[in-house]
């Protein structure tokens, strides 16, 4: 009974050891969409509010994992500095969870879209010195993170988007009001509110049925349903 025990034991430490050192690690792609909930304070707590992303989840943010010219991944993404390459560990360390895990979902285009990636990363390489779009407009040339990545594919697909647009809403659910963050954030920049304009916010491109949600490096902050 002694070497019957002992023999199940090492096959059953094997097998365990099999199990564990075979389990593959998730590997981000060029192209992958990461969407991001930021603990910003105001400002992303106000975006969150009105879109809420895939599964309801909160996503505040997006980049697009991309090369840089060494090979390396990195994270492309459009912010106060403008549109610029972020390596991609400074990227899904900027917000993490009670278990200091990013809190990050990863987005991949479903198979047959793949084609379009690699025209959408060349239009974004083009607007590598663009500046941030701080009034939130279309008709510019400057970006927020999920209107670059918008555009990219719209110009990969011959001018036909992938992701909807909607109209932009300012407007906190509860009150019926116009966020007071937003309030002060266009009255310091001299224009007014663009309630009802144009746009797509990171929330509302994580729901697109183009993307499948193929990882969660954390558990990002949900809504109730």
């Amino acid at each position: 009974m002694r070497t019957n025990y002992h023999i199940i034991t090492l096959l059953l430490s094997a097998l365990l050891f099999y199990n564990c050192d075979s389990t593959p690690e998730f590997e981000l792609l060029e192209g992958d969409f990461l969407f991001q909930d930021v603990d910003c304070g105001p400002f992303c707590e106000a975006i969150e509010a009105v879109t809420e992303g895939v599964d309801h989840y909160n996503f505040s943010h997006v980049g697009l994992v991309m090369k840089n010219e060494a090979g390396e991944l990195q994270v492309m993404e459009a912010v106060s500095e403008g549109v610029i390459l972020t390596p991609l560990k400074s990227f899904l360390k900027r917000s993490l969870n009670k278990d200091h895990n990013p809190k990050v979902a990863v987005g991949r285009l479903k198979h047959e879209f793949n084609h379009l990636t690699p025209d959408a990363i060349t239009f974004i390489k083009s607007k590598m010195d663009a500046k941030y779009d701080a009034v939130f407009d279309f008709e510019n040339d400057s970006y927020y993170c999920s209107e670059l990545i918008y555009f990219a594919y719209k110009a990969a697909n011959n001018g036909t988007s992938i992701f909807e647009v909607a109209p932009m809403t300012y407007i906190a659910p509860d009150t019926n009001e116009t966020f007071a963050i937003w309030d002060t954030y266009f009255y310091n920049l001299n224009t007014p509110v663009p309630e009802g304009k144009p746009g797509i916010n990171p929330g509302g491109m994580s729901q697109s049925p183009y993307l499948d949600i193929v990882h969660l490096y954390g558990q990002p902050s949900k809504r109730e349903p």
